[in-house]
């Protein structure tokens, strides 16, 4: 912890991490807003907008953020996906910590400007609800649950070979194709619980919105799909070579006889990179 906390790029990772999140949060949560241009034939019973559009937003903001700052931080913009390369032995626990910090503090600095935006409208006249993910009429809380289980299993699940330096195989953007991930996550899971797999993204809805009503699911949810992901891709899988030592020499110095940690050379990456 202490070899990362004096380093100067792991701050500049931080900060991209928040400034990302920030940019991320404001796009997408500002695009499904969408109090201007509501779409009259959608027949969503509980929302007016276009979940084509929403969910486009978010893949689309995502995959831009992660092509700009993933040299720079890794572009988590999750704390899902953090738990999941915590739990893949990617990153130290200090790193996890200090990511998800930034990241909700992002979250809410962006719901917090976007409510200074649409200050003028009210949730009641236009459904300006600040982006809130709340469960849909007939959905019961173990059923949100398990949606966001699923959704975010198959985020994390993206992350993780998208990102497997042990492949020879992958061509293609990895950003592109994690958007993609999180676009068909909001596919699926926007008419159930609004879609959250992003627990920072939610709180900082739910914190400005002051509404925390089963707020619970999601962080329950993208923390046991993501935790899930990263054990069953690690250990059943693609599973890695490092033993229970090496793990914890990650966890807690994030250094590893398997893994070279990034040095101070701005062309190298942040994550953990196998030999």
């Amino acid at each position: 912890m202490a070899s990362e906390f004096r380093k100067k790029i792991f701050w500049r990772a931080v900060v991209a991490e928040f400034l990302a999140m920030s940019l991320f949060i404001f796009i997408s949560i500002g695009s499904a807003l969408g109090f201007n241009f509501p779409v009259v034939g959608n027949k969503t019973s509980t929302r007016s907008q276009d979940n084509v559009k929403v969910s486009l937003a978010f893949g689309l903001s995502i995959a831009t953020m992660a092509q700009s700052v993933g040299h720079i931080s890794g572009a988590h913009l999750n704390p899902a996906v953090t738990l999941g390369l915590l739990l893949s032995c990617q990153i130290s626990i200090f790193k996890a910590l200090m990511y998800i910090l930034a990241q909700c503090l992002g979250a809410v600095v962006a719901t917090a400007i976007l409510s200074g935006v649409t200050s003028s409208l009210t949730s009641s006249d236009s459904g300006n609800s600040l982006g809130l993910n709340a469960l849909s009429e007939g959905i019961n809380a173990g059923q949100g649950l398990g949606i966001e289980i699923i959704a975010t299993f198959q985020l994390v699940l993206c992350v993780l070979a998208t990102t497997d330096r042990r492949r020879n195989d992958v061509s293609g953007s990895a950003p592109l194709a994690i958007g993609l991930s999180v676009a068909l996550g909001h596919l699926l899971a926007i008419d159930y619980t609004g879609c959250g797999i992003n627990p920072a993204r939610s709180f900082g809805s739910a914190l400005i919105a002051n509404n925390f009503e089963n707020h619970w699911i999601f962080w329950v949810g993208p923390i046991i799909g993501g935790a899930s992901a990263a054990l069953i891709y690690d250990f059943i899988l693609a599973p890695r070579t490092s033993d229970l030592t090496d793990r914890m020499k990650v966890w807690t110095s994030g250094q590893v006889e398997e893994y070279d940690l990034e040095g101070d050379d701005m062309n190298s990456r942040v994550e953990m990179k196998p030999k």
